[in-house]
């Protein structure tokens, strides 16, 4: 994606845990890390790299933004307040969740529906896989999709945090 429509997708409304209208935007130039994300799923241990990844380089330029769905085999088919819960009490999530969202099909989020334009690592795009598939911005203009059984601290995804984050 070029850096005009990274543009576009930052200014893109969602809705926040507390019902507010939030935007990438609102991150300022960080690198952000999309993430579709399900408690009751066999992926969610990778709360605890994304977490990792948070304290690792939220202080220098970076977030993880988590976007809650239920989608994929009802494995989010809690409360935003049983999914902030469940993440800070298993995982210790300090990174922001975000309301329960669909990805796909015609109810799709409008964030969503515009990253899906983004290709993986094999030059592919479309549909969201599964939940935990990863989305890297940078401020640079670039968008870096990573499929659900890439982990957070790959170290593609390591790569692409460090080489963007400010100096």
């Amino acid at each position: 994606m070029t850096a005009e429509t990274l543009t576009d997708l930052r200014s893109i409304p969602f809705q926040t845990a507390e019902g507010e209208t939030s935007t990438l935007a609102d991150y300022g130039d960080k690198v952000i890390l999309v993430v579709n994300v399900a408690s009751k799923c066999g992926l969610a241990p990778q709360y605890e790299q994304l977490e990792e990844l948070q304290r690792t380089y939220g202080d220098r330029g970076f977030t993880v933004v988590g976007f809650p769905c239920n989608q994929f085999m009802g494995q989010e088919p809690g409360s935003m307040e049983e999914i902030l819960d469940y993440c800070a009490m298993t995982w210790g999530v300090t990174f922001p969740v975000n309301d329960k969202i669909k990805v796909n099909g015609p109810g799709a989020a409008p964030l969503y529906k515009a990253l899906k334009k983004s290709h993986d690592e094999e030059g592919k795009k479309g549909p969201i896989m599964w939940n935990f598939e990863k989305f890297v911005l940078t401020p640079g203009g670039q968008v870096h999709r990573f499929r659900p059984n890439t982990k957070p601290d790959d170290p593609e995804i390591i790569a692409v945090i460090e080489r963007n984050l400010p100096a």
